[in-house]
This record gives C-alpha cells, sequence and structure tokens, in this order.
C-alpha cells in the first residue's frame, strides 16, 4: 500500500514565536485566522478525502470518505476535539494510507500543542486523538518522514504511519510535561527509523537520552 503524504502548502513555516498581529495583541505561533476550507485528497482510484470547514477564523467542521463509503460523513470539529483551537493552513498535514485511513497532524496556533488524529474513511470506523504529540513543525523537533511521535510524560513512542510498527524509549521515571509549553521538560528530539534521541528534564537536571530501535 503506498503512503501519501497531502501537506496543504508546499513549503511549511518556521515554527514561529512571534505575533503575527499588531503588538497589542497576545503573540501566537501562527496565522490564526482560517478564511478558507482546507481540502484534501488522496492519490487513489476511489477518491479518499478529507476536509475541514472555516467559520469565523477557526474549524467548524471536519468530513471525511471515499467513493466506496458513498456519500461520506461529518461532524463538528469543536466536538471532536473538544478544546478550542485554531490553525495554521501552513501548519497542517493530512497523511492517507489508500482508503483505509488518514492521520491529520497539526498545531494549535496559541499554544502550539500537536494534536494528531487518527481519521478512518469507512463511516463505521473508530477515531483515535493525541493531544500530546511532539510536533514535527518545530525546529527543535527532528521527526523522519513517516514518523509520528507522542509522549505519556514516562515515554517517547514513534509509529511508522505507512505500517503502524511502534517502537518505545523510557524517560526512566515520570516527567510532568505540559503539553502546552513542551519545551520546558523537553527540549529537543532526534528520531530517525533506527533511533531515538531526547534532551529531557529528568528532577531538576536536562539529560541526553537515547536509543537504538526496532519499529516492530
Amino acid at each position: 500500500m503506498k503512503l501519501l503524504i497531502i501537506p496543504v502548502a508546499a513549503l511549511l513555516l518556521a515554527w514561529s514565536f512571534q505575533s503575527c498581529k499588531s503588538s497589542s495583541t497576545p503573540a501566537t505561533f501562527c496565522d490564526t485566522c482560517l478564511k478558507d476550507s482546507l481540502i484534501f485528497t488522496g492519490n487513489h482510484p476511489l477518491k479518499p478525502y478529507v476536509y475541514i470547514s472555516a467559520k469565523d477564523c477557526k474549524p467548524d467542521s471536519i468530513g471525511w470518505g471515499a467513493a466506496e463509503y458513498g456519500s461520506g460523513s461529518k461532524s463538528s470539529f469543536a466536538d471532536l476535539v473538544k478544546m478550542p483551537i485554531t490553525i495554521n493552513k501552513d501548519q497542517f498535514k493530512c497523511v492517507f494510507k489508500d482508503t483505509s485511513y488518514a492521520w491529520l497532524l497539526f498545531s494549535d496556533c496559541y499554544t502550539g500543542r500537536f494534536i494528531q488524529i487518527y481519521q478512518p474513511l469507512a463511516p463505521s470506523g473508530r477515531r483515535n486523538i493525541r493531544k500530546s504529540g511532539i510536533n514535527s513543525f518545530d525546529p527543535k523537533f527532528s521527526i523522519a518522514d513517516g514518523l509520528i511521535a507522542y509522549s505519556d510524560k514516562g515515554n517517547i513512542f514513534v509509529e511508522e504511519l505507512a505500517t503502524d510498527k511502534k517502537a518505545m524509549m523510557t524517560f526512566g521515571e515520570a516527567v510532568d510535561i505540559d503539553y502546552d509549553v513542551i519545551h520546558e521538560k523537553l527540549d529537543s528530539v532526534n528520531i530517525t527509523p533506527t533511533r531515538i534521541w531526547a534532551k529531557v528534564m529528568i528532577g531538576t537536571k536536562w539529560k541526553e537520552l537515547q536509543k537504538s530501535i526496532e519499529l516492530k
């Protein structure tokens, strides 16, 4: 099965800590006004798709499907994510696996929290939503193409999107990560299909951890 990565724009914006508005407004990580719908389609004969409509500068609804599933499905984006979200089209990826599912990977503009949504394309499929992603748009987080990573405050987990194969590295103890300000505890990572490296605040000291991995 062929994995297709369909970015919204050809170039991703650099992770920014400057406001895109006037100095009188709170600083944000990215442009927060989503004016147009985001539409993603996979390169498959049955035309898998995901779209996100916009209203009042925010994501309003999400739709998904493929030709084999009839007219498709739709739901409220707010009901799906269950937290206030503003997004930037240039910090958003949609990754399709034929007509089986899509991964939606994006940052919340105000906090920088990285959200990962596993979206089955069949109407009866069950979603999985993670709000503890390690942000592949952040220049301090180097993650090889085709992989996603997240943490449960005690470990880093890596998943290969094309195969669902996984690997992990433990911190050795619980780390109280606030994912809205993740760099306070997780400074940087470098993740490839064979290695996880991370700089983590363990107790009161920064430690560099690494592990050779095999995705399986």
